[in-house]
């Protein structure tokens, strides 16, 4: 049971690695750029790759289709209203005036975390072992959100403690969101854990597609097109072996 509250804090680990390197080094907004293209890549794949096929095998072209759009209009909505609220920019680390908000950039943070953290506490139910894949591709992509983001934060006046803080805050979080899943979600049937996995999965894309490629190609330029590839590569080898 608590193995899964292991995982989930594991894959959202970077989160505060990518917090604290941000806090300490300026690094080339191009190598973030190209590291959340790789994310991005990876994350898509593991979304695909594991979650989608899993859940057409389970319960179907149409449940998986309505659960993987439900997934994405749910998270499009929040996005929306995140958006006018002043989360525009939660994720970016422009030399601007002060224009996040920070409830924005945590609620958006947790938005993104719990239903990954949920998803590896469903594959503990369905696979009886972590799903390895998904938890690397949750690592890599976390890490450079966390450190643009942690850069913009410092821009906005934020203090390093503060920023910490928030960090550690959303890898504990995750922890108890897989530990949730495990629990809550045992006695669910196998074609209702599929679905909520496509949902995630749903989520999941609409959030890369909306937040991480853009700023990855306003800074890194066409280049980031052909990264995203290699990270999806990556996560089809990934599959592959396991």
């Amino acid at each position: 049971m608590l193995i899964s509250a292991f995982w989930g804090a594991l894959a959202s680990m970077s989160l505060f690695l990518g917090s604290i390197i941000g806090i300490c080094f300026t690094l080339p907004q191009k190598l973030i750029a190209y590291l959340m293209a790789l994310g991005t890549g990876v994350l898509i794949g593991a979304s695909s790759f594991d979650l989608l096929i899993e859940s057409l095998h389970t319960s179907g072209i149409i449940a998986t289709s309505a659960s993987f759009l439900g997934g994405a209009l749910l998270f499009s909505i929040i996005e929306l209203y995140l958006y006018k609220k002043g989360g525009a920019n939660r994720k970016r680390s422009h030399k601007k005036p002060i224009t996040h908000s920070g409830l924005a950039i945590y609620i958006g943070t947790l938005m993104d975390a719990i239903p990954e953290s949920l998803i590896v506490g469903l594959s503990l139910l369905t696979n009886h072992q972590v799903d390895i894949l998904f938890i690397i591709a949750i690592f890599i992509s976390n890490f450079p959100e966390s450190l643009s983001s942690t850069v913009g934060l410092k821009k906005d006046g934020y203090s390093n403690q503060k920023i910490l803080f928030l960090w550690a805050s959303v890898v504990a979080i995750s922890a108890i969101s897989s530990l949730t899943g495990f629990i809550f979600l045992e006695n669910f049937s196998e074609n209702a854990t599929a679905n909520i996995e496509a949902f995630g999965a749903g989520g999941l894309i609409a959030m890369v597609c909306s937040t991480m490629l853009p700023e990855a190609f306003e800074k890194g330029g066409p280049i980031v097109g052909f990264i995203t590839c290699v990270g999806l590569i990556i996560s089809l080898a990934l599959n592959s072996l396991s």
